[in-house]
């Protein structure tokens, strides 16, 4: 064959393969493709500034990440329970990457075994930890494991398939955990309809269900990016880990896709996503001061009934470890940094997001007593009716978690009795303005008619002055603001009786009357619950801001909450 026959030949073969490529192109693609050019459900909700679908390749492909992970409709189940025995004297001990378990590293001297630790020197056994970002529920319920650590939030998901005791908590997260959101967002309110990202059954799940559930927010969860929003409710999407939440929020914002209002994640992804949003996102909320993730020890309940002096060391060496790093932080970071494989910079830093517990601090937060950070008892609860009935179908009491012997014997022995409860407000500058609550809620108080008494015997009265009280107890030097209010049913009759001038005068008493029942929660917030009166400001606004045509809910209290940021 000539060469010109070998070109045409060549050319002939190549035609009929490019044809043949175009006629089965849509049989042949990979699924990923074909759901990467599936169409996206853009509605207000989940994309508010854009009218209208928009007519770009980078919409459709965000409705498929390998961030996004599957959306459960169940709490896991665990396997079957059984003791954790030890082997030469060695507890196994497994954590995460987290300066709040810096009190148990140092406590041990670092993360081998060794006689020099308190848990040898005071208890004569040894302690190896062990670093993991995976579940470690299994093993621990196993017994693969003897102990490891987690925050409140997680009991009543997983209930009595858990069998734990919890002998002492380890501290509170004080930024860790954080809430970025597009720069229009002021306020969880505002996130009505729109999309979060996060990862689920973590500490932030908890965290952006528990605001929701302040802000009158209910939840719904999306099985993916392409799902519709429920217009009503604020909606999340899964991702695998906290982190990989930040990169699709992050993602989201760069391909200007529109798809997702924010995430909730941890540090150091919730400062990353801030500063690399190129302005269009900032941190909305953190645990600084909204003190409702609480890390606890949890110990497998087998082992703990038949080695209790082994647990008693455990409770002894936290107590003891945190002690230390609280009171000569510089001499604990170089073992803490090279725990977690961190310079001594980042271990301060670090450790200035974690507020270690101390003996009295731990006591409180089990009593309920502490007035300044969440209780065991109220966290438990909240965790109960963020997640609801849905995911948590038969929830079981928090106290049968509970192993507090320990700290009672060593309160009894007055080796920490000049400790005290320590917790401040942190003042981090920028972030939230004065004039921005992190939400707002309506609350509706039975008055008596046309008067400011209220009406203290109902139930319903209580409830609403114990979720106030509540709000100002987890969050160390938050704020709130009463804004009274009347309804506005009477105004039309008013026109009619007396014209504009009337109506004028009455919308005066109207004033003053919003403004009285405002006053009347303060005072009873003060004097049934202590509260700082200088933490609660009031004012009334008579009929002027109505929630709607409903004249029984327009009789109202509004309460917005100002937390420091």
């Amino acid at each position: 064959m000539t060469a010109r026959g070998k070109f045409v030949l060549t050319l002939l073969i190549l035609g009929l393969a490019g044809f043949g490529t175009w006629k089965w192109w849509n049989k042949l693609a990979p699924t990923s493709l074909k759901q990467a050019s599936a169409t996206v459900n853009w509605g207000p909700a989940a994309n508010p500034n854009k009218a209208t679908p928009p007519a770009t390749d980078k919409a459709a492909a965000a409705t498929v990440s390998p961030l996004v992970a599957e959306t459960e409709t169940e709490v896991p189940k665990l396997p079957q329970a059984s003791a954790f025995q030890p082997k030469d004297n060695v507890v196994l001990l497994e954590l995460s990457e987290y300066a709040g378990y810096a009190g148990l590293i140092v406590a041990n001297g670092g993360m081998e075994p060794s006689e020099n630790s308190v848990f040898f020197k005071k208890h004569g056994f040894k302690v190896k930890i062990t670093l993991s970002e995976e579940e470690s529920w299994p093993a621990l319920n196993t017994g693969k494991i003897a102990a490891s650590a987690t925050t409140v939030d997680v009991l009543p998901l997983y209930g009595r398939q858990f069998q734990v005791v919890v002998p002492a908590q380890i501290g509170f997260s004080r930024g860790a955990d954080g809430v970025v959101v597009r720069k229009d967002i002021k306020r969880i309110n505002h996130l009505k309809g729109r999309v979060l990202a996060t990862s689920q059954f973590t500490e932030a799940d908890f965290f952006i269900r528990y605001l929701a559930q302040e802000a009158g927010l209910g939840i719904h969860m999306l099985s993916g990016l392409s799902d519709t929003p429920d217009a009503e409710k604020l909606n999340l999407v899964y991702c695998k880990d906290a982190f990989s939440a930040g990169d699709l929020f992050l993602k989201d914002i760069k391909e200007d896709s529109g798809v997702l209002a924010g995430c909730v994640t941890w540090a150091p992804k919730t400062s990353e996503v801030a500063q690399q949003s190129g302005g269009k996102a900032s941190v909305l909320a953190t645990s600084v001061n909204l003190l409702i993730i609480a890390d606890i020890l949890v110990v497998n309940k087998g082992f703990a009934q038949q080695h209790p002096e082994m647990v008693a060391g455990l409770v002894e060496g936290l107590i003891e470890g945190n002690r230390q790093v609280r009171e000569n932080q510089s001499a604990c970071l170089d073992t803490v940094a090279k725990a977690f494989k961190w310079d001594r910079e980042k271990a301060k830093a670090e450790l200035g997001k974690v507020h270690l517990s101390n003996l009295p601090e731990n006591q409180a937060f089990f009593s309920g007593s502490i007035d300044s950070a969440g209780s065991y008892s109220g966290i438990y609860q909240s965790a109960v009716i963020a997640y609801g009935n849905s995911l948590i179908k038969d929830p079981v009491d928090g106290d049968r978690f509970l192993e507090l012997k320990n700290l009672k014997t060593l309160a009894d022995s007055g080796a920490y009795k000049d400790q005290k409860v320590a917790i401040a407000p942190i003042r981090m500058g920028g972030g939230t303005s004065p004039e921005d609550p992190l939400l707002s809620k309506d609350i509706r108080f039975l008055f008596e008619p046309n008067s400011f008494s209220l009406r203290i015997e109902q139930k319903e009265n209580q409830k609403n002055l114990e979720a106030i009280k509540q709000l100002l107890q987890v969050s160390p030097g938050s704020t709130i603001l009463l804004r009274g209010h009347v309804d506005n049913g009477m105004v039309d009759e008013f026109r009619k009786k007396g014209g504009d001038t009337f109506v004028r005068q009455m919308a005066l008493k109207a004033l003053e009357l919003s403004k009285n029942r405002a006053g009347e929660i303060k005072r009873l917030l003060i004097e049934r619950y202590q509260i700082d009166g200088a933490r609660i400001e009031t004012v009334g606004r008579g009929w002027e801001e109505p929630s709607g045509t409903d004249n029984e809910q327009n009789r109202r209290v509004e309460t917005q909450w100002f937390t420091l940021e």
